[in-house]
């Protein structure tokens, strides 16, 4: 098995996605949902950066030359 560093920052960028969705955010991380239990998880994942949108509290960085 060898690690790729880019095929991590796909799975991580594939990861966020599914998080987006399950937490009601459209891809601009505006909040589109219907559940307050959402609302009230959001900050698991997500720091609010204005009214309703939302961003991931995490960096996905591809530190290997030439990837």
């Amino acid at each position: 098995f060898t690690f790729r560093p880019a095929s991590a920052v796909t799975i991580g960028a594939a990861f966020w996605q599914n998080i987006f969705g399950e937490h009601g955010l459209d891809s601009n991380g505006v909040y589109n949902g219907t559940s307050e239990l959402q609302l009230e998880r959001m900050s698991v994942y997500f720091n609010e950066a204005s009214g309703n949108k939302y961003v991931p509290r995490a960096v996905l960085v591809d530190l290997e030359p030439g990837t």
